[in-house]
Formats: C-alpha cells, structure tokens, sequence
C-alpha cells in the first residue's frame, strides 16, 4: 500500500469552506478512484491551522489515477483560496507494517 500525506496550513477563518472542500473530495476519492482505501484528515491540536491528510492507495498505479482524476484538479482549485501559499508540503511512502489495536473498534 502507498500513502500520500499531504500537511499545509489553511488560512485563520477559512476552516469551514476548508473542510467542506476536503470532505467532498474524499467523497469523490471513494466514488471515482478504486484504489483508495482510506482519506483520513487530521488537525494538529497545538496549531488549529495545520492539517495532515492521509490517503491510502493500493499502489503506485492508484496514485497516479488520483492526480489524473477530474475532481482532484477541482479540489486544488477550491483549496487553494484557503491554504497559506507554499505551506503544502506532500511525501509518498509504502506501508511495511499496520497493526490495528482491539481497542479502536470500541
């Protein structure tokens, strides 16, 4: 599996069109994209203006379909107006272990 993790900054008072705009494209990234398998969105307690989104392909393949699909295109386009200029910053890495605790299913 690849992860694309994607950290930026949005702009103060942009938070609501902010995630409105993200949680569309995760949407989308399930519907038009079969090679997600997760869209996780994380806000950093100490700085409420940094996110850290985490997507999960099944491979490189996948990753490459998400830059070529359509809605990708419209959410750079409908995030760049709430994201601090030159604050994204993406990586790409492969998964080597996950283990998922009993204790997160509660």
């Amino acid at each position: 599996m690849i992860t694309l993790t994607v950290s930026l900054q949005v702009l103060p008072g942009h938070l609501g069109p902010f995630v409105e705009a993200i949680r569309t494209n995760a949407e989308r990234s399930f519907t038009d994209e079969p090679g997600c398998l997760s869209f996780d969105v994380s806000q950093d307690l100490a700085d409420d203006h940094h996110f850290v989104l985490h997507e999960t392909y099944t491979d490189e393949a996948a990753v490459d379909a998400h830059r070529s699909a359509p809605h990708f295109k419209q959410w750079r386009a409908a995030v760049a107006e709430h994201v601090v200029p030159g604050s994204q910053a993406n990586t790409l890495a492969r998964r080597l272990f996950h283990h998922h605790s009993p204790e997160a299913d509660r």
